[in-house]
């Protein structure tokens, strides 16, 4: 699998993100995706399968009522992908932290993707 193909599968699964279209997200992923989140410094979650992916996937729809992914830079090297990233979304809930439903969010953050067998198997999101 080359750079185009690793850069065409990330781009594929940002735009279902933003689209809130799980099914296009999951299109992308490995049977075994690993997915892992982690907030300043801490592994707030880690997630092993598809169907785990998707089940957490379409839990996340109802935390907010908008939100984009923007790449604002790539970084390409052997069977890894790694984007820099801003976030915008607006909260559709009331958050423990204390966002509230209708509150702007905005974070910059990278995500790393690792590959296998033609699809995305491991993402690592780290903001």
């Amino acid at each position: 699998m080359d750079a185009a193909q690793q850069k065409q599968l990330v781009e594929s699964y940002i735009e279902a993100y933003n689209g809130f279209d799980v099914a296009g997200m999951l299109r992308q992923l490995h049977e075994q995706v690993v997915f892992c989140n982690i907030t300043n410094g801490e592994v707030d979650l880690t997630l092993t399968g598809k169907d785990s992916f998707r089940q957490q996937a379409e839990q996340a729809l109802q935390y907010f009522s908008q939100r984009e992914q923007r790449v604002t830079d790539w970084q390409i090297a052997d069977n890894r992908v790694e984007v820099l990233l801003d976030y915008s979304a607006v909260a559709a809930m009331d958050f423990p932290n204390g966002l509230k439903a209708g509150d702007p969010l905005h974070l910059q953050g990278k995500s790393v993707f690792e590959f296998a067998n033609g699809l995305i198997a491991s993402i690592t999101d780290i903001s």
